[in-house]
């Protein structure tokens, strides 16, 4: 074990998810004290996975905190080192976006970041934004344009197209950057794609699911292309952020994005007995791909994981975990 966080004290918020789980991992195996916040403490499912982490026993500490709950981040702050905030809801199916997307993401950011404010002990807080608060501006988006941490997301443009997923991380950064520079506190963004790889955690994650439909006999792909990277670079992506002393502003992670008709292909010659979507979900031109900059996620020293790689992987956990029957 490297002891580069012997010592330390350091808090993971909403830590049962899918990156934050991977993350408190990695920050146990570094000889990190983890403080993690979880919704309900009592549910297994929220819980187990993270008690039977290497170091969790002597390490890790749960507490309960609800995001909407000024306040209610205090204790858990108190006396750490490090603050990584990845704890905002990411699904699809939304009736309320107001309550279910953008209070949680927003407040709850300002929320934490109040805590944060009132304690002299933090030296750096990473938030865990993502790619949605980058890329969604109206600009196009084709093969030849390289996207890079200068691009903000619209919220006009957001709203405008009911992206409400989007729109929530967007207003969460950006109030996140305000807040950060009128209280002099030291913050670094994470903005990841979607995130694939092994899951640690029993339930279903949003991302992870994507994977699930085409593999569960989907009878057509959407017409979409994402930028996609490996959970385990965006876990290593947050530490580096904390520890290397010059890391700042955003890092966009992405190996690289693709088409779902390419995330298709790749699991047909990694699984050939698969029965995979044949026909794109429209009739309309692919969406076209985009480019990435690599740059600051380089600063990280991050070396990506390659999607098929962590499509492999994707499917091999799902399989493990009863997800995927095939």
């Amino acid at each position: 074990m490297s002891v580069t966080g012997a010592g330390k004290i350091v808090c993971v918020t909403g830590a049962s998810g899918y990156i934050a789980s991977w993350l408190v991992k990695l920050l146990l195996q570094r000889g990190y004290t983890v403080k993690a916040s979880v919704r309900d403490p009592n549910d297994p499912r929220k819980t187990e996975h993270l008690f039977s982490l290497d170091g969790a026993k002597e390490r890790l500490q749960l507490y309960k905190a609800n995001l909407l709950e000024e306040g209610s981040f205090d204790p858990i702050v108190d006396g750490c080192a490090g603050v990584f905030h990845t704890a905002s809801p990411f699904y699809h199916d939304v009736k309320d976006p107001e309550a279910e997307l953008i209070d949680p993401a927003l407040k709850g950011t300002l929320n934490v970041l109040k805590s944060c404010a009132k304690v002299s002990s933090i030296q750096r807080v990473v938030l865990t934004s993502s790619v949605a608060a980058v890329a969604y501006n109206g600009k196009p988006r084709t093969p030849d344009v390289v996207v890079d941490e200068t691009w903000f997301s619209s919220p006009e443009f957001c709203r405008e197209n009911k992206m409400w997923y989007v729109l929530s991380k967007t207003l969460a950064e950006d109030a996140a950057w305000k807040f950060v520079k009128e209280k002099g506190i030291d913050m670094v963004a994470i903005n990841p794609a979607m995130v694939i790889g092994p899951l640690l955690q029993p339930t279903l994650n949003t991302s992870a699911a994507a994977i699930l439909n085409i593999i569960n006999g989907a009878e057509t792909f959407p017409n979409a292309s994402f930028g996609w990277v490996n959970v385990k670079d965006v876990a290593n992506a947050h530490v580096q952020a904390f520890e290397i002393p010059s890391a700042s502003g955003r890092h966009c992670l992405v190996e690289r994005v693709a088409h779902y008709s390419e995330v298709v292909k790749i699991l047909r010659e990694l699984y050939p007995q698969i029965k995979l979507p044949e026909k794109c979900a429209d009739d309309k031109p692919f969406v076209p791909t985009y480019q990435v900059s690599k740059e600051k996620a380089k600063s990280l020293g991050i070396d990506y994981i390659p999607l098929e790689q962590g499509i492999k992987e994707t499917v091999e956990s799902l399989k493990e975990k009863g997800f995927a029957t095939f």
